[in-house]
């Protein structure tokens, strides 16, 4: 039986350990689809789809795009840490406030039985 020549493509192709999440899987996807596109690309043969996805990807206003989404991404992460931050800081004050009634004698009802192992 005579051997079956591989096309230079299939050739070049790596193989990888199978991915061991979804995750991974949709990845390894995407970058199979990138390869293609830009063999594609390089043979001429790339549909119309392909290339504008690509001009597109290169412009100035997508860069823009990328850099508006990159600063909201860090403006909510700078947000979310202000609001904890601000939990943290009431948890504090409301813990302050407790010990000061404790040490005046005041000790709110709601703290009874805190100390039961020191009676």
């Amino acid at each position: 039986m005579a051997s079956r020549r591989k096309a230079s493509s299939e050739v070049s192709r790596t193989f990888r350990a199978p991915a061991t999440s979804p995750a991974e899987r949709e990845n390894q996807l995407i970058e199979a689809a990138v390869d293609l596109a830009e063999q594609q690309l390089r043979n001429g043969e790339a549909s119309a789809q392909v290339i504008t996805h690509y001009l597109k990807l290169g412009s100035s206003r997508e860069k823009l795009e990328q850099k508006r989404l990159e600063n909201e991404v860090a403006l909510l992460q700078t947000k979310r840490e202000a609001m904890e931050s601000e939990m943290r800081t009431a948890e504090l004050i409301q813990d302050a406030l407790a010990a000061m009634q404790r040490y005046s004698g005041n000790a709110p009802a709601e703290v009874e039985g805190e100390f039961d192992e020191y009676a």
